[in-house]
């Protein structure tokens, strides 16, 4: 029974995820409507967690935007940090949801840019946890500028098993495939001549966790 109850646990907290990722989206939908008071109040949400980036100790605003959502406690700060990303590049939402990730969508501007996306990149996946919220909020401004998409359900995701504590270990392995699939998705994407393309059909997103 306990067993079953985790289960359970664990696919409410999955949906809570997506779900929580699918009014992000939103937010882009409305940012984009003929409607001018849903536009105008998408601009002030997305100014909102854009802030939070920025003064994470100050986003009492954004705090309370998820907390519609409820957030597992111990992923709260990952909540906060994924929208924040977003709101600095609000994009439609993805036919997709677990294609497309950060390493492939790098790889994609990389082709473009050269040299210093891959600085930019290598530094992305060898810093320690503590230091990347710093190098994605770059990773995203540059995708901004080079208006590549970036698929947030699996970011999300990612983040979680990169971010939240760690103790004793137990999700190095994690961490170190997630890292290991942004560097095979970013290789790929970057060599790739035809087009952008995703190559995570053989990748599959981590475990959720409560």
């Amino acid at each position: 029974m306990n067993t079953n109850a985790t289960h359970e646990s664990r696919d409410t907290v999955r949906q809570r995820r997506s779900d929580f990722i699918t009014y992000l989206y939103r937010l882009h939908r409305d940012l984009i409507s003929p409607n001018t008071h849903a536009a105008a109040q998408a601009r002030r949400t997305l100014a909102t967690l854009r802030h939070c980036l920025a003064r994470p100790r100050q986003g009492v605003e954004a705090y309370d935007i998820i907390f519609d959502f409820n957030p597992p406690e111990s992923e709260q700060h990952i909540w906060l940090l994924t929208a924040g990303l977003f709101a600095l590049h609000p994009q439609p939402r993805p036919e997709t949801p677990h294609r497309n990730s950060l390493g492939g969508a790098m790889g994609h501007l990389a082709r473009e840019r050269g040299d210093a996306v891959k600085r930019r990149f290598t530094q992305l996946v060898s810093v320690e946890p503590q230091a990347l919220p710093h190098y994605l909020r770059q990773a995203v401004q540059l995708l901004r500028t080079g208006n590549v998409p970036l698929n947030y359900y699996r970011l999300l995701d990612e983040l979680i098993e990169l971010l939240a504590d760690d103790p004793h270990g137990a999700r190095s392995d994690h961490r170190q495939r997630i890292r290991l699939t942004w560097a095979r998705d970013y290789h790929r994407c970057s060599k790739n001549t035809a087009g952008h393309t995703d190559s995570s059909d053989e990748a599959t997103p981590p475990p959720a966790t409560t």
